[in-house]
């Protein structure tokens, strides 16, 4: 008796496809290879991605960040929402690089699965690469990992870093920061990607009308800004001295960060638009005013160190360049052991 043959893929009955694998980049690859510019060598599918540097820059120091997007995936997942939160991934990791001055150069993701469900990482994968292009970054490369029996169900993770260049002689790093100067405040997009566990919650635990639910998770699911092209426009026009992406910790560990410890900072309160999904966290959760500033941005996503002198021209070009900002603080000698406080 012949003994029967089985054609059965011995990883794919382990949870794992590798054609689901392969098809996926024959969906991503245009949207990888149109981040690309002429100085990126090679293509996706290769072992590495690799990136000349620009000579024009007279000393290239190299930056690096990584981050990933905690819970807001999960939330994005609940609720069929994952077409942007590729952006979040992206500007988690770009929004810090800039704050010392650098321009984003190439990006890498990390997307970690249950099983792979080609259509869905084709959306984020999509986004990343779009909010690359949007930044003037190369997605340079990325991994996709399917491991069932760690992610149950479903579920994803994501996690990237970013890598970008700076002119030694331009870093910006806070120590030019003085007596007198001013704190400008960038308008968030909503709570971007922080504080996601104690939405969650608080929205779980709401006894509130389904519409205004419904609302609320519209409201923390927009995308985080990008900030890249205004700063690098800013940068082209004006002196800052210290930039601080307002991400966890909120405004009140955010921006001590890049303020010499002989200062201290007043931030006014009352000076920007407290967004409505920050009202409702606030009521719903019962959080104090002190809680809030510590674990949401409340409306403030990237912030701006500057001579007051120049204060109406940052204003009016960060206007004219599609976005609000406000006078949001002072800085001043140090008057006490709190380093922030709020008038």
């Amino acid at each position: 008796m012949t003994k029967e043959i089985k054609n059965n893929d011995p990883y794919k009955l382990a949870g794992v496809d590798i054609a689901a694998g392969n098809s996926l980049i024959d969906k991503i690859k245009a949207d990888v290879g149109a981040t690309q510019g002429p100085n990126v060598l090679g293509s996706i599918g290769g072992f590495a991605g690799m990136l000349k540097i620009d000579e024009s820059i007279n000393n290239p120091t190299l930056v690096a960040c990584t981050d990933g997007v905690g819970t807001k995936v999960a939330l994005a997942q609940e609720n069929n929402k994952l077409d942007t939160i590729g952006q979040d991934l992206v500007a988690m990791c770009v929004n810090d690089l800039i704050t010392c001055g650098a321009q984003p150069l190439f990006f890498l993701d990390y997307f970690a699965t249950s099983a792979l469900d080609v259509d869905q990482a084709a959306l984020i994968i999509k986004s990343i690469a779009k909010a690359c292009k949007d930044s003037n970054c190369a997605l340079l490369g990325g991994e996709t990992a399917e491991m069932p029996g760690h992610y149950v169900g479903n579920n994803f993770d994501l996690a990237g870093f970013s890598v970008g260049i700076v002119d030694q002689s331009k870093i910006i790093n806070g120590s030019d920061i003085s007596n007198g100067d001013i704190i400008i405040g960038i308008e968030s997009s909503g709570p971007h990607s922080n504080g996601y566990s104690l939405i969650r919650k608080i929205i779980s635990e709401s006894s509130s009308p389904n519409d205004e639910i419904n609302l609320i998770k519209e409201l923390a699911l927009r995308p985080t800004i990008l900030y890249p092209n205004l700063i690098n426009s800013l940068l082209q026009k004006i002196e800052i001295k210290g930039m601080a992406h307002i991400t966890g910790g909120g405004i009140t560990e955010n921006i001590p960060r890049i303020i010499p410890k002989d200062l201290n900072i007043d931030i006014l309160k009352d000076s920007w638009e407290y967004l409505e999904i920050f009202k409702w966290l606030k009521d719903q959760g019962e959080i104090s005013e002190v809680d809030m500033f510590r674990i949401f941005n409340c409306g403030i996503g990237m912030t701006l160190i500057i001579n007051p002198n120049i204060k109406d021209e940052t204003l009016n070009l960060i206007k004219d360049l599609g976005y609000n900002a406000y006078h949001i603080g002072n800085i001043h000698n140090k008057e006490s052991k709190d380093q922030v406080s709020y008038i």
